[in-house]
């Protein structure tokens, strides 16, 4: 076990061992400390929020608004540390989805569906609160390093009753594994808004190129599956969700697949915008975002836009 698995392990133990109010007050002075101190993560999420609000912000409130962001992203992983210590009652009282019944008739009708998600809120209580509610539910997960760090958020998900996917290196191609899901009828929710892999599709987000998996659309064009777009927040008293949707796919003789792959992450490109514009403090994205980013998260251009939709 390498520092990194172990501090995580560290983690999972110490946090469910301590009252809440305690952690809670350690996690926040940890973001607190990460804004002063202004390392790469806190100057890439001050760059990424800028784009979301707009040249027009002052620069104080965009202080506040990086350190809520990074206060958020903390409650993230104090929730995630703590998830596999609460019980099923626990676990549908402390998350609310707006528009849940959209899911409920879906699972009941055995169409399943396809939810795209942002970084944002708290999507691993989302899933524990979809498994909570009985209904079947497949992802996938990046497959990180060390391969040890990867096995225990493997199983950490797998203990909240999701079934957990590699994005490399499983029995099938993930892919046709979520087809065989959906057509069984299970929820399918996917990080959508960044693109981890080569075969991104160039999407406008907040006024600038970027590139989004083609997975949601792909499945959904695919197996007919409704397409649900996802905004997740906090509020004091718990994490929240709303979905938005079915998205319209376009007709099969409308266009070759690969444009209507493009319209439909477009679709999803702005729902997911929407979402976040709503809620800018909760989007966790410390990591490059746009492609006229530097390295370092800042802007090799001014923004095209206000960050409107």
């Amino acid at each position: 076990m390498n520092l990194t698995e172990a501090g995580y392990v560290a983690g999972w133990r110490l946090v469910r061992a301590l009252p809440r109010p305690v952690v809670a007050a350690a996690f926040r002075a940890g973001a607190d400390r990460a804004h002063r101190g202004n390392g790469r993560g806190t100057r890439r999420l001050r760059a990424n929020l800028r784009r979301v609000v707009g040249p027009d912000l002052p620069e104080a409130e965009l202080e506040r608004l990086v350190r809520d962001g990074l206060r958020s992203y903390a409650r993230y992983w104090l929730e995630a540390f703590r998830l596999p210590g609460l019980s099923r009652q626990q676990i549908l009282a402390g998350f609310h989805l707006d528009g849940q019944e959209k899911l409920a008739a879906d699972v009941a009708a055995g169409r399943g569906a396809v939810v795209a998600l942002p970084h944002a809120g708290n999507w691993d209580a989302a899933g524990a609160w979809v498994a909570a509610n009985g209904w079947p539910i497949t992802t996938v997960a990046e497959r990180l390093k060390p391969e040890g760090l990867y096995k225990r958020f493997f199983a950490f998900r797998q203990g909240l009753g999701m079934e957990i996917l590699p994005t490399s290196g499983g029995d099938r191609p993930a892919f046709d594994v979520l087809v065989d899901r959906l057509r069984a009828g299970a929820v399918v929710p996917l990080l959508a808004d960044r693109d981890l892999s080569a075969r991104g599709v160039d999407v406008e987000f907040f006024g600038g190129p970027t590139r989004m998996p083609p997975g949601p659309a792909l499945l959904a064009i695919r197996t007919g599956a409704p397409l649900y777009v996802a905004s997740l927040w906090y509020e004091p008293d718990g994490a929240r969700a709303a979905i938005e949707g079915p998205l319209e796919l376009p007709a099969e003789d409308s266009a070759p697949l690969n444009a209507r792959v493009r319209t439909v992450t477009q679709r999803i490109a702005d729902g997911l915008a929407a979402g976040i514009a709503r809620h800018p403090e909760d989007w966790h994205m410390l990591q490059r975002m746009w492609l006229d980013q530097r390295s370092d998260g800042t802007m090799s251009q001014p923004p095209a836009t206000t960050g409107t939709i």
